[in-house]
């Protein structure tokens, strides 16, 4: 029988001259980080000529503002976060502006730096470049459950119908207005309770085939299994949305291990703040978002990256 293993946590506070390193409120294995306000407006100030179609357009641009990042916070800043997001004890943390900015391209360039000082970002093919902006509004006509309000948008990782790794993700809050609910959800495998029963199915292991809607802009189809060995150990790739099974017996082991990762006691509900940006691990933490209350005017901006580790 498989089993969940509990790993003792992390060094729970780390305080460097510009940035610091403590638990985050509202889950234990995620940290958060703050960065020293001058130093933020050091690096917005250094890298505020860089318009954003130079970052989409030349990929060694986006390594340059990581670069200017660092020059501005310190030595040990890159490593540290690298070192949260493969410990598969924490592999997650938020970080934010510090309200020294409300510009979008701002947004963008931090985000940037964050994901690069991590290592390259995949193509995105929704929107063309390596990163996506999108809003969540009261109404919707989209083909997945990404930009719709008002439902569960149930755990799941990212990549699972390209053929390119996705080891880590970036989600970032650039605006929110009207908006009760629509916290974000985040279930560590680790500690799903339940795992052992779906890790030791023979359909654990068993390649199921993926597809995405028209939105995605992506044509192949994929074939992957839910779970895998990766250099992080046990990982996992689901969603329920664009998997397709081809059995009955398929189709009964992805209902139920989608419900049971839904229903568990350690799936949590995380805000994120106008400003802040959530890097997870996408090896072993899955996300997702609780339903918003109805409001004509409901408004959220999100970015999303999505890359590897450099090597």
């Amino acid at each position: 029988m498989s089993t969940v293993t509990t790993m003792p946590m992390a060094a729970a506070v780390v305080t460097q001259s510009t940035f610091s390193i403590d638990r985050h409120p509202h889950h234990e294995r995620l940290r958060h980080i703050t960065v020293q306000r001058d130093a933020l407006r050091k690096f917005f100030s250094s890298v505020k000529d860089i318009d954003l179609q130079n970052l989409e357009y030349v990929p060694f641009i986006r390594f340059k503002v990581a670069s200017a990042l660092v020059q501005a916070v310190g030595d040990g800043f890159a490593e540290a976060l690298r070192q949260l997001v493969q410990d598969r004890r924490t592999g997650g943390f938020t970080i934010g502006v510090q309200d020294t900015t409300a510009d979008h391209g701002d947004f963008v360039r931090f985000g940037t730096a964050i994901g690069y000082l991590l290592g390259p970002a995949n193509h995105d093919a929704m929107s063309g470049t390596y990163y996506a902006r999108f809003l969540v509004k009261d109404t919707d006509n989209s083909d997945s459950y990404l930009r719709q309000a008002y439902r569960l948008f149930t755990l799941h990782t990212d990549g699972t119908f390209v053929d390119e790794p996705t080891e880590w993700l970036l989600m970032m809050k650039f605006a929110e207005e009207n908006a009760v609910g629509g916290e974000s959800r985040f279930l560590h495998i680790d500690d799903w309770s339940e795992r052992g029963t779906f890790l030791d199915d023979p359909l654990s292991t068993r390649a199921f085939l993926y597809k995405a809607p028209g939105s995605k802009n992506v044509n192949e189809q994929v074939e992957r299994p839910v779970f895998f060995q990766s250099e992080y150990g046990l990982a996992m790739s689901f969603i329920d949305q664009f998997v397709q099974p081809r059995s009955p017996a398929e189709a009964a082991y992805l209902h139920d291990l989608s419900a049971s990762m839904e229903a568990s006691s350690a799936t949590r509900e995380v805000p994120l703040p106008t400003g802040d940006l959530v890097v997870l691990n996408n090896y072993f933490w899955l996300h997702g978002r609780a339903p918003f209350q109805k409001h004509p005017a409901l408004h959220r901006e999100l970015m999303r990256q999505r890359g590897v580790f450099s090597k």
